[in-house]
């Protein structure tokens, strides 16, 4: 085997609260460039890096990382082919895509995701890795996040180490269900359908819209985070899970029922009157919540625009997103329901307004449809 297709550090013996990470990409500057940006921070411990996937397959077991970063194109074997037998050979362990802005790269993340990766990163050109703060921003949180997370489901996949009875149940027990206030849905029957959504929200989308019959003679709007050509692909996919037109919506387009319309990465969404017609607005003002398009951008528009005739869904996510526009909303008189804690990725955004109280269901992903096509149909969610 090469040699520079495996640098593994020895695994400490001791007890490490370090999240273990190993980074996967041909190319040694990157992988050198994002072991370092890394490991900046002293909860993170990079414990291998690997040239490509097959090299990445044959080490998993021996460093136990809770991470995986995996690039997608590479020699030997490519990242798609090596997923599922990382999955495999160490379950429970996180895998982030890392795939840089091209419409191939953007398929392959999101066909990524329903093979098991649990997110991706939009990977910067080597020469602006290290400059990169949003990049470095994103991959952070991302590591955290799922870094824990993987923790938490070895703890679940391996037998307890605690000593005493009373010790292994307190690791197993799972937390217990936040606490919410709901409020009552809005007077008036909706018009439009709005959704935000963010990490583990293509899937999301796909079970969400595939069980909302396109009967329902309203348009719907999505922001869902991410870049761009990522969203152009997002809209192909959405169409063909739920059978509806989907596509990136256009400056200036006249928002019309039985559509489904994206929020183009890189751009926010807004709406407008136009006599009885509501058109679609496009700007790049400044990003919100980390965030451009941003569900808050979205939601501040459709209360003014559409008011209480406003249903807004907020799927899985990171952050807060959608709770300052969420309550524009239902001060508006609109509703708000949002994906329960179970069935979310991450129960940031959804969090966020069921917590704060904006919400009048909070359910699970299944659930979310039909009370969505009830609330069309002019019934009593």
């Amino acid at each position: 085997m090469n040699p520079e297709a495996i640098t593994a550090k020895t695994a400490s013996t001791e007890a490490n609260p370090a999240i273990r990470v190993m980074v996967v990409d041909d190319s040694a500057v990157i992988r050198g460039l994002i072991s370092a940006m890394l490991e900046k921070d002293p909860q993170i411990k990079v414990v291998a890096s690997c040239a490509n996937g097959l090299a990445a397959v044959q080490t998993v077991r021996k460093v136990d990382p809770d991470v995986v970063i995996l690039d997608i194109e590479m020699p030997i074997m490519d990242g798609i082919t090596a997923l599922p037998q990382l999955l495999a050979a160490r379950p429970g362990t996180s895998v982030i895509i890392a795939s840089t802005l091209s419409q191939r790269n953007a398929e392959i993340s999101l066909q990524a995701l329903a093979l098991g990766a649990a997110d991706y990163v939009p990977k910067p050109v080597a020469s602006r890795i290290g400059s990169n703060d949003e990049f470095r921003r994103e991959l952070l949180d991302k590591v955290r996040l799922f870094g824990n997370r993987s923790r938490h489901r070895q703890t679940a996949l391996r037998p307890a180490t605690a000593t005493t009875p009373a010790a292994r149940a307190s690791v197993l027990r799972p937390a217990a269900p936040t606490a919410i206030a709901l409020r009552k849905p809005g007077m008036l029957k909706p018009h439009i359908l709005a959704i935000g959504s963010s990490t583990g929200g293509p899937q999301a989308l796909n079970v969400l819209l595939k069980n909302i019959p396109a009967s329902l003679n309203v348009p719907i709007v999505i922001t869902q985070h991410m870049p761009p050509t990522f969203t152009s692909i997002l809209a192909q996919h959405v169409a063909k899970a739920s059978g509806w037109p989907c596509h990136e919506v256009v400056d200036g387009e006249t928002i019309a029922a039985r559509t489904i319309y994206v929020a183009p990465g890189d751009h926010h969404l807004t709406f407008e009157r136009k006599g009885v017609a509501c058109v679609a607005r496009l700007n790049q003002n400044p990003p919100e919540n980390f965030c451009r398009p941003a569900v808050d951008v979205m939601l501040r528009s459709l209360a003014t625009v559409y008011g209480q005739r406003t249903l807004a869904v907020i799927l899985t996510g990171m952050g807060a997103d959608g709770l300052k526009g969420g309550r524009e909303v239902v001060e508006a008189g609109g509703t708000i329901i949002a994906q329960d804690e179970a069935t979310s990725v991450v129960w940031g955004m959804p969090g966020a307004v069921a917590t704060g109280g904006l919400c009048a269901a909070v359910l699970p992903l299944n659930d979310l449809a039909g009370y969505v096509t009830n609330a069309f149909a002019g019934g009593n969610p």
